[in-house]
């Protein structure tokens, strides 16, 4: 049995048809699909993917429920067409000539998107649209790392651990804005309000490592973690792998040296 294309693809490649999704049923369309894209963005950046409904979206837009299917045919599209219309109005910048400045830039890039919008690692799970944003950006990161000394599939795999690095660190920022909206308390009060309470159910137990150690990072983060601090450090570390990698590959196999990569 032979399978119909999923009709989201024409939704995300609208722009660039001629003959355009026609409306499904229903009067005159008095919106845009990018009207309601846009607004099904407003609601998750300000109250989180969970708050997005489709009710509460036509109720945004000032339709009715049922019309919100004229333009979108459920909640799964829709997520579909947020996550690319998002990356299809960012500007990529271009490619520095140094392969390390491309490989942080691909993952500074992408975490710069899903900070701006936290919902957007949960949306890339499950959504499987292929959209013009989301294929200029696969491109965007190909040509950072292509000629590096990468066969085709360790390319994908680098733009994969780069992407979800990134996005890890994207969501360890927005739990911790969490914590801080639920508590009214920021990581410094809180610690501030706890510790001698903390000292007294912890005397008497031992860890000498962990007390060296956590009390050289709060004194550093002010906070139980520093996710920017993160970061920094393991997005470097990435590098150094790839970089180690291909050179290590490098030996009969054509691949060019590590100082040739980071010349």
């Amino acid at each position: 049995m032979a399978h119909q294309p999923d009709p989201v693809l024409r939704l995300l490649w609208r722009h660039g048809l001629d003959d355009p999704p026609a409306p499904r049923r229903g009067r005159r369309q008095s919106l845009s699909v990018d009207d309601v894209v846009d607004a099904a963005i407003r609601i998750a950046d300000r109250d989180g993917l969970d708050a997005l409904t489709m009710r509460l979206l036509a109720t945004e837009l000032g339709i009715g429920a049922m019309s919100l299917y004229t333009y979108v045919p459920g909640r799964k599209e829709l997520l579909a067409l947020m996550a690319d219309q998002v990356f299809r109005r960012r500007s990529l910048p271009p490619m520095p000539g140094d392969p390390r400045e491309r490989l942080a830039l691909i993952a500074r890039t992408h975490y710069e998107a899903c900070r701006e919008h936290p919902w957007m690692p949960d949306v890339m799970v499950l959504q499987n649209g292929v959209g013009p944003g989301m294929s200029d950006l696969y491109e965007w990161q190909l040509s950072g790392i292509d000629g590096i000394g990468l066969d085709d599939l360790e390319m994908d795999q680098t733009v994969a651990v780069l992407m979800g690095f990134a996005e890890n660190i994207a969501r360890s920022q927005e739990r911790m804005r969490q914590a801080e909206r639920t508590s009214g308390l920021s990581e410094a009060e809180w610690w501030e309000a706890n510790a001698a309470e903390l000292g007294t159910l912890m005397a008497g137990r031992d860890y000498p490592v962990s007390g060296r150690v956590g009390t050289a990072a709060g004194t550093a983060y002010q906070a139980s973690a520093d996710p920017a601090a993160e970061m920094e450090f393991g997005l470097a570390r990435i590098i150094d792998g790839i970089v180690a990698y291909v050179g290590l590959s490098g030996s009969g196999s054509g691949r060019p040296e590590v100082d040739d990569i980071v010349s």
